[in-house]
């Protein structure tokens, strides 16, 4: 009897992690079907960084890459990462956009929704849980792990009951960086199950500092029902812990056997090893245990990205000061979970920071936002000092942020015009106008090959790479596209955009 469920996060959190999002749904295609007859809890597919990667660096439409994930997951549940008012943007948005993001999001295919705020201030989930519950979604209520003065056991408790008052469907405990131990995992999980036995509750870990599959063995022996993982090749280091590792290592505890078949994740894992090497310039190179991150705390989509920006301004070399200077901008404000978007806000102070010489000589008007109260409630009050230096004599806001915020939809629509063919691509707008803007008219103009045909021609390839060794069971798309010259040279073209 199966006791424990994976999530598998491959084609999100995974490449987020480890390939700054690049990954394209072409190179996904190939893959679901077997994906979905593993058995998986369900797989994570959508949101987080996806949304606004499909469109500014790939090209894609996120809408149709969920329609055709869901399309190819005729048994396993998706799943998404969503902000809460944030929704999968980077700041509070009016609520009518919220409404109408989750039910096109069911209305496209997402099952379960892992809602979650940054600053673990339910105010700002409660407009997202009407919604994916009046949308027919399922609502995972999440609480995002962090360690400081104030965040103890009883209080994480705490979030949880009002999670459950809320009407949380299931619930998580995310931890984004890395920094849940053992022994954490213990008391958080047993605590939680114990106070709501009734309700699921999964475990979201990442790897960076080697403490994960620690806390996912204590969890799961504690009540945990479904853990996070992806397949090995996107797996470790910022990313989650290994499929294939944990399935294995849970099968020795009857109790907690997941069911999946080994051969069966060997063989997906084979398919995106090869998928991981046409990304090779978007690599991280953070690889292995960063115990430092017991310390600065940076979450593990967030530091690749990082690095990245640091590399692009000549600046690599400061990275240790700038994750130094991370966890002092952290204390100022608060002690927020660092976690998008409160990890961008303070991430990009801390550079500011550090490249100028000179602290909160420049403020960015995020941080500014969030020492006002337009995020919501920090963790701990900001002092007088701070919020001095960094608003003068302007006065932080007590109420809900967005109660502040004026309805969005129709005047998007305005704007937009034509360009949007419907709703989602005026909701993508709303989200990102500029990325959003431009892939719009870059589809106008004809934009690019079609992704079933580029599929095909990368179910080809493998065929190709494969047949020498092994000529049965290539892991061949579902897809009856051509694959002739003019589709090559299209695939080549679309590896060549950025």
């Amino acid at each position: 009897m199966t006791k424990v469920g994976i999530m598998e996060t491959a084609i999100r959190d995974g490449h987020q992690s480890l390939i700054a999002t690049r990954m394209r749904t072409e190179d996904m295609i190939p893959a679901l079907e077997r994906m979905d007859a593993i058995g998986y809890h369900s797989i994570e597919c959508w949101g987080g960084a996806t949304f606004d990667s499909c469109m500014r660096f790939l090209k894609e439409d996120p809408w149709q890459r969920l329609r055709e994930i869901k399309s190819r997951l005729k048994h396993t549940p998706t799943q998404m990462l969503l902000r809460g008012q944030n929704a999968v943007g980077y700041r509070h948005y009016a609520d009518d956009v919220i409404w109408e993001f989750c039910d096109r999001a069911v209305q496209n295919g997402m099952d379960i929704f892992r809602v979650f705020d940054a600053l673990n201030d339910t105010r700002n989930l409660e407009t997202a849980f009407e919604a994916v519950r009046k949308a027919g979604g399922h609502i995972q209520g999440t609480v995002c792990y962090t360690i400081s003065p104030v965040h103890t056991v009883d209080n994480f408790a705490a979030m949880f009951d009002r999670l459950v008052e809320m009407g949380a469907d299931s619930l998580c405990l995310k931890d984004m960086a890395g920094l849940l131990s053992p022994g954490m995992a213990k008391a958080i999980i047993s605590r939680v199950k114990g106070d709501h036995p009734d309700k699921l509750l999964q475990m979201h870990c990442h790897d960076t500092s080697g403490y994960s599959e620690m806390a996912y063995l204590m969890g799961t022996m504690n009540g945990a029902d479904v853990i996070d993982c992806a397949l090995s090749p996107l797996a470790g280091g910022t990313s989650q812990p290994a499929t294939e590792t944990l399935v294995a290592a849970l099968r020795e505890f009857p109790d907690l056997d997941t069911g999946l078949d080994l051969e069966k994740l060997g063989e997906l894992a084979d398919y995106f090893r090869d998928v991981r090497k046409h990304y090779w310039k978007f690599e991280s190179n953070l690889l292995g245990v960063d115990a430092g991150v017991l310390r600065h705390q940076v979450p593990g989509g967030m530091i690749s990205n990082l690095v990245g920006q640091m590399r692009e301004q000549g600046q690599e070399s400061k990275l240790p000061a700038v994750l130094d200077e991370i966890a002092s901008v952290r204390e100022d404000l608060g002690y927020p979970p660092l976690v998008t978007p409160s990890s961008q806000i303070v991430g990009t102070q801390a550079v500011l920071n550090v490249l100028t010489g000179h602290r909160y000589g420049t403020v960015t008007r995020e941080t500014k936002n969030l020492a006002k109260g337009m995020y919501g409630e920090t963790p701990v009050p900001i002092s007088a000092e701070v919020l001095e230096t960094l608003l003068g004599d302007e006065t932080p806001i007590t109420h809900r942020p967005a109660d502040e915020l004026a309805p969005e939809m129709n005047a998007a629509k305005a704007e937009i015009g034509d360009l949007a063919e419907n709703i989602d691509d005026v909701l993508s707008y709303v989200m990102f106008p500029q990325p959003a803007r431009e892939f719009l008219q870059w589809r106008r103009d004809g934009g690019g090959p079609d992704r079933e045909l580029v599929a095909a021609v990368i179910g080809a390839m493998v065929i190709g790479e494969k047949r020498a060794a092994a000529p049965a069971q290539p892991m061949a798309p579902a897809t009856n596209g051509a694959t002739n010259s003019s589709a090559w040279r299209d695939f080549g073209r679309m590896r060549q955009m950025q």
